[in-house]
């Protein structure tokens, strides 16, 4: 709701732009993995843990375009802290879905509590991106844009 008024406010995101955004993130996360990383070394992995929980973050605006920023951020940490909570259940059949080269990169392999953090990073970058993106124009309810 906007404060000057009870019109509902919303944003338009572009699917395309969200899609090109997730491939020039998932580019820079496999590469940091690679050994390749703009990130110091003395980060660790945890830069490519932050860049998993904005990927989660742009999947989540991806399918709900019209979501509001606040509900998008708790829905992408919901579904990261989840993730990185499963890496404690360790039944074969997981493990298995794990060792293969998709499921690492989804599931992840070992609960690393300071990986919680990263998620919060990530998603508090993904939601400041989204903010300063141009899709970020609020609109009402009827479409309209409320920007002078």
């Amino acid at each position: 709701m906007s404060a000057s008024n009870s019109v509902p406010v919303s944003v338009f995101r572009s699917r395309l732009w969200l899609a090109l955004l997730a491939v020039l993130v998932i580019a820079v996360g496999l590469a940091s993995r690679r050994g390749w990383s703009p990130f110091p070394a003395v980060l660790g992995n945890y830069p490519g843990d932050m860049l998993w929980a904005w990927l989660v973050f742009l999947c989540v605006a991806w399918l709900r375009p019209a979501m509001a920023r606040g509900r998008l951020a708790a829905a992408a940490l919901l579904i990261a802290f989840a993730v990185e909570l499963l890496q404690l259940y360790q039944a074969p059949w997981i493990q298995a879905v794990r060792a293969t080269t998709p499921g690492y990169l989804v599931l992840g392999n070992g609960f690393d509590p300071l990986d919680l953090l990263a998620y919060v990073a990530g998603i508090g970058l993904g939601a400041w991106v989204d903010a300063c993106w141009p899709w970020a124009v609020p609109r009402t309810a009827a479409g309209q844009s409320m920007q002078p």
